[in-house]
């Protein structure tokens, strides 16, 4: 075997992992080593001849061409990075060395391909993007925006959509669905809750074929036939719903894609659940504990608002302040527990008394407070009283007895009796206390 410099410099280029190329002054190949076949796809021979820039994406070429220039003017370059079309419709990255031979009148380049780098740094980046999108989220119907948007950049989407499930009362619903072109709805919402729903029973994702979710879920969606992806949303405790990705016409999600979007729907969980959380923390400060109406702070905050706009629209409001006259008969004779029921029940039949835009709050023990908004005078007012009082004496059954209760109410008028809140309760609240002792002369 001749192993002589002169013997091994035909094969030498071939023995390179990365590609030679030599490209004449119109940009055209004149060679290619064996690599570029393993890089692009063709073999030396598809390529001689050709004009490199027939295989460059259309958005790289301008940029190319530039750099093309620069390098025939005497610059050499080292690492250089466009892409291109490989001969099975894949992009590649390249990076290229460069440089410009004047004696022959040609351009030596050496491409490496650098696509599985580049695919890493965006991975990487787009771990960062969707799991700041799930962090950085105060509203959920814009982080699964902000979500559909990052995936969209990673993987071939056609369509993106978000089912949410409540696991006590077991109902499925779509929050969210789009497809390429921001269109709703998306899917066909029968046939994709038989499959969310097995999905978040299993645990498992499950890949469908395509048309939206209509024909049998397959094992090996096949290529050019498009695919449908369904993940489980898994928080640490239980299954909340699940997402269903839609591929493009003629392409199927690869592991490493599928491993992507396993991790975008698990942020999308985890959002979703801090969300929950967040709304039951929010709602736990607002709200009493014991009936689930308004408390004393998200009273104030109403009363503020509704004051404000009163002020500025010259409006009316009313408020009724009211206590349970026996509540403490109950609580001794039967105990807290009963004492706890009747607040309860009361609460329940107060809330049916108003109307939805008004306010039923308690403000502790056994008082309450409405705030009647837009009302056109006393007679609103008295007439919400009288429906209270109506509805608060009906008997109420504890521990197998019915017990009959009534309550005291005083009312105030913005602006008659107090332009501010701290007057208005104080006013009613005074007269909640003529009532009650009014009644107990008259029982006298």
């Amino acid at each position: 075997m001749d192993t002589s410099a002169p013997a091994l410099q035909p094969n030498i280029a071939d023995l390179l992992l990365d590609a030679v190329f030599l490209v004449d002054v119109g940009g055209h190949v004149v060679y290619a080593s064996a690599a570029c076949e393993r890089i692009l796809g063709y073999t030396p021979a598809e390529l001689i001849g050709r004009s490199l820039m027939d295989f460059i994406v259309p958005e790289d070429r301008a940029r190319t061409l530039e750099e093309a220039r620069h390098v025939m003017a005497g610059h050499p370059r080292i690492g250089f990075e466009n892409r291109y079309i490989r001969k099975d419709g894949r992009q590649a990255h390249i990076m290229w060395s460069a440089r410009w031979s004047e004696a022959d009148q040609l351009r030596i380049g050496v491409a490496r391909d650098v696509t599985e780098r580049k695919h890493a740094e965006e991975m990487q980046a787009a771990l960062y993007a969707v799991s700041e999108a799930a962090h950085a989220a105060t509203d959920l119907r814009a982080m699964y925006r902000e979500m559909h948007r990052i995936v969209a950049q990673l993987v071939p989407l056609a369509g993106f959509a978000v089912a949410t499930y409540d696991p006590r009362t077991k109902q499925l619903g779509f929050a969210y669905q789009r497809d390429l072109h921001g269109n709703s709805p998306l899917i066909q919402e029968a046939a994709a809750r038989q499959y969310c729903i097995e999905v978040i029973g299993s645990g498992q994702p499950l890949l469908l074929a395509d048309d939206l979710l209509l024909t049998p879920p397959v094992e090996n969606a096949m290529p050019g036939s498009g695919a449908c992806l369904v993940l489980p949303l898994i928080t640490q405790q239980e299954a909340i719903g699940a997402l269903v990705l839609k591929s493009l016409p003629g392409t199927i999600y690869s592991d490493k894609e599928k491993e992507l979007l396993q991790f975008v729907s698990a942020q999308v969980a985890t959002a979703m659940e801090r969300k929950r959380l967040n709304g039951e923390l929010l709602r736990a400060a607002r709200h009493d504990e014991l009936t689930g109406l308004p408390n004393r702070r998200l009273f104030h905050d109403r009363m503020a608002s509704a004051l404000a706009r009163c002020k500025r629209k010259q409006g009316r409001l009313a408020l009724l302040y009211l206590d349970i006259d026996d509540f403490k008969q109950v609580n001794d004779s039967y105990g807290h527990a009963a004492g706890d029921l009747l607040l309860q029940e009361v609460a329940q039949r107060l809330a049916r008394c108003v109307r939805e835009e008004d306010t039923v709050a308690r403000l502790g023990g056994d008082e309450f407070v409405v705030l009647l908004e837009e009302v056109h005078g006393p007679d609103d007012a008295s007439h919400i009283a009288d429906k209270i009082r109506g509805a608060v004496q009906q008997p109420v059954h504890i521990d197998g007895l019915a017990w009959q209760t009534r309550t005291s109410i005083g009312t105030a008028l913005y602006p008659e009796h107090g332009l501010e809140a701290e007057d208005l309760i104080k006013h009613a609240d005074k007269a909640m206390y003529r009532d009650k002792r009014s009644k107990a002369r008259a029982f006298k």
